[in-house]
């Protein structure tokens, strides 16, 4: 069985995280599904999906790290008029972080829960806001039966 969702994180600002599992989790719950895999990917190029303690001092420890590796006004390559959108590309560092990070988490499902430890939680990043940014969760895996619903 597999069951989509979506859900979109309104971004505050050029550089933005926000905790997600519990949106997860819940669309796990509603999902039906027993044991299995759940996936979750952002729908664009310049922002991350990543699992982490959910600790704001690892967050912040992490914008200054990317900062450090990726330049804001470094001479990129594609920062240069592009023909495919008429434009000049003003957010290749926001590209390159989110090469960096990566746009996607997979976490296990057993008996209807995240498999998680107590200290992980899943992240979004944005890196080139604000924008309304679309997350994609799939839940594959086995359907519950009836009997393991009454429990």
């Amino acid at each position: 069985m597999v069951k989509h969702y979506e859900f979109f994180v309104n971004t505050q600002d050029e550089y933005y995280t926000e905790y997600i599992g519990d949106q997860v989790k819940e669309f796990a719950a509603q999902s039906g599904i027993k044991n299995g895999i759940v996936s979750v990917v952002t729908a664009h190029t310049n922002c991350g999906i990543i699992v982490t303690e959910p600790l704001d001092c690892i967050l912040s420890d992490l914008d200054v790290l990317l900062h450090r590796l990726v330049l804001d006004d470094d001479e990129y390559s594609h920062a240069h008029f592009l023909s495919t959108y008429g434009r000049t590309s003003a957010n290749a560092y926001g590209h390159l972080r989110s090469i960096l990070v990566g746009n996607h988490t997979i976490v296990s499902l057993v008996e209807g829960k995240l498999c998680m430890g107590e200290a992980q939680e899943i992240v979004f990043m944005e890196f080139d806001g604000p924008q309304a940014r679309k997350i994609f969760v799939d839940i594959i895996g086995e359907e519950k039966h009836d009997e393991d619903r009454e429990n």
